[in-house]
């Protein structure tokens, strides 16, 4: 098994706690090799870090920042069930991008995951994803992001 945990110390990188289900949802579970994460949203300390559409009340850039962390909270949410050594690989990243009307870079903004995950897990981090624009998120958020992963 990689040493995930020591990749993330590395990059000054501390797991935040799992963040709380905010409706009737586990935050991941596990069948067979895969673990699959509720979207997750940017909580920092159990608070959005921002809130709007993209293309309006949120830059781009700002929700590219929203997307790291709900990486960040999906790794916490793999950690919490199964441990995020036992991580082989990303398989898939689906990222929902609350988008006001005519915004068109929800890539751009989902790619604030991506990278990251390329940042911890190098070539693990390589993965098949989406990145979707959507009307409305829960709670107002610009970004949910979810993972698919294989483990060990």
């Amino acid at each position: 098994m990689a040493d995930w945990l020591a990749r993330l110390a590395e990059l000054g990188i501390e797991l935040p706690p799992v963040a709380k289900p905010v409706a009737a949802y586990v935050p991941a579970v596990q069948t067979g090799s895969l673990v699959y994460t509720s979207g997750q949203l940017p909580f920092v300390d159990g608070t959005l870090t921002v809130s709007g559409k993209v293309g309006a009340a949120v830059s781009a850039d700002d929700a590219k920042a929203a997307a790291r962390i709900c990486a960040l909270n999906a790794l916490a949410a793999v950690d919490g069930l199964v441990g995020l050594d036992a991580v082989a690989r990303i398989v898939k990243v689906v990222g929902f991008v609350a988008s006001a009307e005519g915004f068109t870079g929800q890539p751009g903004v989902i790619n604030g995951a991506s990278e990251f995950f390329g940042e911890v897990f190098g070539d693990a981090g390589v993965h098949a994803r989406s990145a979707v624009g959507v009307s409305e998120l829960p709670l107002g958020a610009p970004v949910e992001v979810e993972l698919i992963v294989e483990v060990e």
